[in-house]
């Protein structure tokens, strides 16, 4: 299973010459790449740690083998893949989170997806909770769906805004399964937020050109739901 998690996502990329326009190679790798993740099929390959140590080793797993995939052999342009910073970055990331938040909280509230409760008991786990959604949650989901994902289809669609819609969707989609039960745990409330949170993802990734500040926004929006806006 490893070595065709590996292998597969790999040979998918390199059947692509360098610098042509995506094909069904890349996509065919993204799958390959995503799939057996959310099917956690990663999870049997470490006997200890199990539990959320084993989703991390999963995590960088699949990380490394898309930044081999696409960055590596593939070498595809305008990911974004780096921490640089410019001054303006921090504005956009702000302006987003504002805007997602007077859209998503209202919408959230109707939908019966999420309550206020503030968790003011666990505020001492917050800096380690917010590193953990920043570097194995936001950035490796920012570096698949925008940087290689989002990418992609706003080469083969020749626009950068239908690019970000479908990408968006495709988030949605993602996120309508609720571990392996699937489909007997699709939550369409999820999916809808999480379409509309990857609008602003997408669209932070796509002003600054960078994975960073949209793995940031994202870190953001997690934390915030996690600690104040709980789900029901």
């Amino acid at each position: 299973m490893a070595t065709a998690f590996v292998l597969a996502p790999v040979a998918l990329a390199a059947l692509r010459e360098r610098g042509a326009a995506p094909g069904w190679q890349d996509y065919a790798a993204v799958l390959a790449l995503f799939l057996p993740f959310k099917a956690r099929m990663l999870a049997p390959l470490w006997a200890y740690p199990e539990g959320r140590l084993s989703y991390i080793l999963a995590i960088l797993m699949a990380l490394d083998v898309g930044i081999a995939a696409f960055l590596l052999v593939r070498k595809l342009d305008g990911v974004g893949y780096s921490l640089a910073w410019a001054k303006s970055w921090a504005f956009t990331v702000m302006l987003s989170f504002v805007l997602f938040g007077a859209i998503a909280i209202p919408l959230g509230l109707a939908l019966g997806f999420i309550r206020f409760g503030p968790d003011w008991a666990h505020g001492k786990t917050l800096p380690p909770f917010a590193l953990g959604v920043l570097f194995f949650t936001a950035w490796p989901e920012e570096f698949l769906f925008r940087g290689i994902l989002q990418n992609l289809l706003s080469k083969s669609l020749k626009n950068e805004w239908r690019g970000l819609a479908v990408a968006s969707i495709l988030f949605g989609a993602a996120h309508l399964p609720n571990g392996v039960n699937f489909p007997h745990t699709v939550n369409w409330r999820y999916g809808i937020l999480a379409a509309i949170a990857g609008g602003f993802y997408g669209w932070t990734w796509k002003k600054t050109g960078s994975i960073f500040p949209a793995a940031l926004l994202h870190a953001a929006v997690d934390i915030s739901w996690h600690f104040f806006f709980p789900t029901v």
